[in-house]
């Protein structure tokens, strides 16, 4: 590629899910809805967890990061959708793009690590019920969500500083309604071998690691479920997980699914409306799932809104 073929680039286009007129305004209502239900909804779990002094323990201390860094994840692209259809602009900035990567690969990684350490957390309180409060103190659980938090920043560091040194041409529009790493990678004039292989290695290492340790803590779960006696004794031990359970396979499944049918339908425009699904739609999920069989969580909000009247 000639050199006079590239361009400094100052903004990209984000092509978003639709570009149909009728469309926008029911976009716009769905979007706002749900990201006023996910952040409404996890505010909720927030506030349950630390008001009440009964929840302050290792498997809520994760679940109130979690419901933190899924609002946070949300935020980082549904707002800056909303505005690009109430504006009926299309514009993200340069730095405006690279920072909403930046932001969703970190908040996608600490959904990844953090459902980790709560799969860890349940294999603890069902296979070592008497050495549970020894074994998660409050030392271990703060440690576990440092080190997620470090090494979400280096990774979400390591592919913005990748894409910063590539160079774009003329087309800048991104089929997606966020700025996806992938989109920005094979938008690029210039050689981005480099960046596909940190991408796929970062991928299987990253992804596939937490995977295994989920799999491996549910392997030793179901053993020791198996192996109890009581059949009461075998269901609150299963009941305590099946929440996380259902959350695990609701963001891995549908985040493979777009990830690995992507490449097979090379079809962007499918792959951002599959990526609401786990962008959108699993955050705003995550809240009912652990709250509506929890009695935990339902009575701490009654007793705070008892509290507030």
């Amino acid at each position: 590629m000639e050199a006079e073929n590239l361009t400094r680039v100052s903004e990209f286009v984000l092509l978003g899910l639709s570009e149909e007129p009728d469309l926008q305004p029911l976009l716009f209502g769905l979007f706002l809805s749900m990201y006023l239900i996910t952040v409404l909804g996890n505010l909720l779990i927030i506030l349950a967890v630390s008001s009440d002094s009964h929840l302050h323990t290792p498997m809520y201390f994760f679940l109130c990061n979690l419901s933190f860094v899924d609002i946070c994840f949300t935020s980082t692209t549904v707002p800056k959708m909303l505005v690009n259809i109430q504006t009926q602009s299309k514009v993200i900035t340069y730095g405006g793009c690279i920072s909403q990567m930046y932001f969703f690969i970190l908040f996608a990684e600490l959904d990844n690590f953090l459902l980790t350490v709560m799969a860890y957390d349940r294999f603890v309180a069902i296979c070592h019920p008497l050495h549970y409060t020894v074994i998660m103190h409050p030392q271990l659980c703060g440690q576990f969500v440092l080190l997620s938090w470090i090494i979400g920043v280096l990774i979400s560091l390591l592919n913005s500083l990748m894409v910063l040194r590539l160079s774009f041409c003329a087309d800048l529009q991104i089929p997606h309604f966020f700025c996806e790493l992938i989109q920005m990678v094979q938008l690029a004039c210039s050689d981005n071998f480099v960046n596909n292989l940190v991408i796929y290695f970062v991928a299987v290492l990253l992804s596939g690691g937490p995977v295994a340790g989920i799999l491996y803590s549910y392997s030793k779960i179901v053993s020791c479920i198996r192996a109890m006696s009581s059949a009461q004794g075998k269901y609150k031990a299963f009941s305590t997980c099946a929440s996380h359970l259902l959350v695990v396979s609701l963001f891995y499944l549908t985040g493979l699914g777009v990830y690995l049918s992507s490449p097979a339908t090379h079809n962007a425009h499918s792959s951002a409306t599959a990526s609401v699904l786990y962008t959108v739609v699993t955050p705003m999920l995550n809240p009912f799932i652990y709250s509506l069989r929890n009695n935990d969580i339902k009575g701490a909000l009654k007793r705070s809104f008892r509290m507030t009247v």
